[in-house]
């Protein structure tokens, strides 16, 4: 059993996290083995992703001090909370992931930004494309028009060469 003093510490640190994350997802994951719960604590924290499991009490205390509308209470099952600040999609899409291929985790809400998500919203979010691949596709857009430049001029050089030499194979024979 945890003092006064020890939650209040694990609700500062919750509120300092959700003030700082990008995204939030809450999951239910009663029912979850053990060594399903410690691949997918390893997967995002891999990405970078803070993942606890508290009171929803305690949830809903650290969520008045940062400010955000949202009763954890009105969840169902143990929630655990992911919290990441580097990319808005990242922990929806992992433990979105986990929830296709185990039953036991659900995912019952989030917050983007200040604003509240439900489960399905945060399912909806979790299929879009993560930051990486959005900037892997606007360097590939970006590169087109140069590369495709590129191309035409090599094409117009190919072609004088290809005459240059057409007329040094005549001068010769």
């Amino acid at each position: 059993m945890q003092t006064k003093s020890q939650k209040k510490e694990l609700v500062k640190d919750l509120a300092e996290k959700i003030k700082k994350a990008k995204a939030v997802v809450f999951s239910d994951f009663k029912g979850l083995s053990v060594k399903d719960m410690t691949s997918l604590r390893r997967e995002l924290r891999e990405k970078g992703i803070d993942f606890k499991v508290l009171k929803k009490t305690l949830i809903n205390v650290a969520l008045q001090e940062s400010k955000i509308d949202f009763d954890a209470k009105k969840m169902e099952g143990q929630i655990a909370v992911a919290t990441s600040e580097q990319d808005e999609v990242e922990a929806a899409k992992i433990i979105a992931k986990a929830a296709k291929i185990n039953q036991n985790i659900k995912i019952t809400g989030g917050i983007l930004g200040n604003k509240a998500l439900t489960g399905e919203e945060v399912l909806e979010l979790s299929k879009l494309p993560g930051k990486e691949e959005l900037l892997a596709k606007l360097v590939g857009t970006l590169n087109a028009p140069v590369s495709g430049f590129v191309r035409v001029l090599s094409g117009n050089i190919r072609g004088l060469v290809q005459v240059l030499k057409a007329v040094g194979d005549s001068k010769q024979a």
